[in-house]
């Protein structure tokens, strides 16, 4: 089973490098960038046979390592 984790940072976190990505867009001539938030993807193959064991380690994944949720949001989407 294949799974696809994506971490970002909360509304209201500040995110300097997301910051440093705009401004260097800007200054290569995209002037219609407004904002940029950086983010993780982790893509994961488990061998888990059902949906719900796989999103069960997922998550266990994400509140152990993965993800700080203090400050960062995750999105999982699963496939076979």
């Amino acid at each position: 089973m294949k799974a696809r984790v994506t971490v970002t940072l909360k509304a209201g976190v500040l995110d300097p490098q997301g910051q440093a990505i705009e401004g260097s867009l800007k200054g290569l001539g995209f002037p219609g960038v407004t904002s940029v938030r950086q983010g993780k993807i982790f893509d994961l193959v488990l061998d888990a046979t059902d949906e719900t064991t796989a999103r069960a380690q997922i998550i266990s994944m994400c509140n152990k390592l993965l993800a700080n949720n203090v400050i960062e949001n995750y999105a999982i989407e699963i496939s076979n």
